[in-house]
């Protein structure tokens, strides 16, 4: 007898400028699944740009937004989910991930080194938590997240140097062999 899983196919993690969002779309395609982007379901929710949500309104209201967003992603079944990159810093999301994860979703670290998530997002697009001093806001952010991403994650994978579609078959080949 087998038993339906109530958990996401896979949860993505991981610093800005990784590719994770890149990487979900990929994925799902591939698999089949559905997707759900939790900075695209804050952005369609609030009718805005993330970006002028934290000039408008501030990060603690974006936080709440994104917890909400991440909460619903993360309780669809089969989901190829992508986080934002601090989401899983709010207790909440943090604990929804780890229970997703008890209940059989891979939790996949993308990581990235400086130099690549430089060339990626050019530490300069609308990543309001990079506006100023992009390079150290990044490291710092890092130093600050790593843990909680390594922690949550049943799986890294590297992705510096490397093209998404060989991003997405490493990751695919995780979940396929889950199942």
């Amino acid at each position: 007898m087998s038993t339906v899983s109530t958990a996401p196919l896979v949860v993505l993690v991981g610093p800005p400028g990784v590719g994770k969002s890149t990487v979900a779309a990929l994925l799902a395609e591939r698999v089949g699944a559905p997707l759900r982007d939790s900075d695209a379901d804050v952005e369609a929710a609030a009718g805005r740009p993330i970006a002028d949500i934290f000039v408008e309104e501030g990060e603690e209201y974006f936080r709440g937004l994104e917890t909400a967003a991440a909460a619903a992603a993360l309780a669809e079944p089969g989901a190829v989910v992508c986080l934002g990159g601090g989401a899983v810093m709010t207790p909440a999301v943090d604990e929804a991930v780890s229970a997703a994860a008890s209940a059989g979703a891979r939790v996949v670290m993308l990581d990235v080194g400086i130099a690549d998530a430089a060339r990626r997002i050019g530490l300069n697009q609308s990543r309001p938590l990079l506006a100023i001093n992009p390079r150290a806001s990044w490291i710092a952010m890092m130093e600050t997240r790593r843990p909680t991403y390594e922690r949550l994650a049943t799986d890294v994978v590297d992705t510096a140097g490397r093209d998404v579609d060989s991003v997405v078959a490493e990751v695919e080949a995780l979940v396929r062999d889950a199942s």
